[in-house]
């Protein structure tokens, strides 16, 4: 769908074979669900050549998801742009790294971790037998990380214009989100809560930090358009090693 994709597995038991079943699971998923691939299912509907009785059950339950997190995010999650377009990349991306780190637990494995586009799953330990560490990068400077943090299994994803510029919008004014926010890194239960809440908590503007810490279970880390941080109460738990 665009975007690269990386896995590792540090178990002693990892093998070619699993990683191919994972990527293999990725390239299902950009078949169907790639707005890209013009034979994709999702760009077939978007030309309006399957009717609903014809979508796979993956599609249909990504609507149905996208349909929930529309309801839970008062409306800031909508997968329509404003051009008319179905785009369901913001809850599949997540989804699909969930479920492809659920596929490596099914392979017997427990330390990996998973990333595609930005947004990642990690599991267990890194190569070296400690925490998987993650760095937040500054969205006005790709080279420089602002923040390190320690999931411990969680869910990170972040939201932003670093990458693909102001291309978020606001589905109540059908605009993009102001440049008064740069980037929002949510920590979340699992990497597919997190995707799908660090988009509509970005679509909210500098309100979306606030959003986050009203949820539990999820932590954030917003820089607004002047590069000025603010957290949620609970973020910094993430911030150290246990191990130190």
């Amino acid at each position: 769908m665009g975007m690269p994709v990386s896995v590792e597995i540090s178990d002693a038991s990892a093998s070619r074979e699993s990683l191919e079943k994972t990527f293999d699971y990725f390239r299902y998923v950009d078949r169907v669900f790639s707005t890209y691939k013009k034979d994709s299912e999702i760009s077939r509907i978007n030309r309006k050549e399957l009717q609903p009785s014809e979508y796979s059950t993956d599609m249909q339950l990504i609507f149905d998801l996208a349909e929930e997190s529309k309801r839970l995010t008062e409306g800031y999650f909508d997968i329509r742009t404003p051009e008319g377009i179905i785009d369901p990349s913001g809850i599949v991306k997540g989804w699909a790294i969930n479920n492809a780190a659920e596929l490596l637990r099914s392979l017997g494995h427990q330390n990996f971790y998973v990333e595609a586009g930005g947004d990642i799953q990690t599991s267990g330990k890194n190569a070296d037998g400690k925490e998987w560490r993650i760095g937040i990068r500054n969205p006005f400077n790709r080279q420089q990380i602002v923040k390190v943090v320690y999931p411990r299994g969680k869910g990170i994803a972040t939201s932003g214009i670093a990458v693909r510029g102001s291309h978020i919008y606001d589905p109540h004014t059908e605009r993009p989100v102001e440049v008064s926010m740069a980037s929002l890194t949510v920590i979340g239960p699992n990497v597919y809560e997190a995707d799908r809440f660090a988009t509509a908590a970005f679509a909210m503007g500098e309100n979306g930090v606030n959003f986050i810490e009203q949820l539990e279970e999820f932590e954030g880390y917003q820089i607004d358009g002047k590069g000025t941080a603010i957290m949620t109460h609970g973020f910094e738990q993430y911030t150290y090693d246990q191990g130190d």
